[in-house]
């Protein structure tokens, strides 16, 4: 298996904090979802659940929909690890007391290389 490792330039800082807003929008979606559905059906929602509920979200908000999937996983993986029904909510704004760092999940499969790149093989 081999890493690769990239550099993003302060030049995409605007997209990157748009595509982090974004994220945090689905998170807090998908957390209040849970919360609604356990009170009304005493039940947890699964990724699988969760998937349905998102789908068609990422034209919306300008992102993957294996992106979308991937937030849905890593809140139920976050909820069960934690025994948590409802987790921090998560926030964008620079002027909040705690703001959420800005992440942007992604699977595998989403990822296309645009730009071939040589590798340094004394760096290695």
């Amino acid at each position: 298996m081999k890493t690769l490792k990239f550099r993003i330039y302060d030049k995409h800082k605007n997209q990157l904090e748009n595509l982090a807003s974004s994220v945090n929008f689905v998170w807090n979606y998908v957390n209040e979802l849970g919360l609604k559905y356990l009170q009304r059906h005493q039940k947890f929602l699964s990724a699988y659940d969760l998937n349905e509920y998102t789908t068609g979200a990422n034209t919306e908000l300008g992102l993957h929909s294996q992106t979308v999937q991937a937030i849905n996983e890593t809140h139920v993986k976050s909820r069960k690890q934690f025994k948590k029904v409802k987790l921090n909510w998560r926030t964008n704004n620079p002027k909040a007391k705690r703001k959420s760092l800005g992440w942007i999940p992604f699977k595998k499969s989403a990822i296309k290389l645009l730009k071939t790149y040589q590798t340094n093989k004394s760096a290695l």
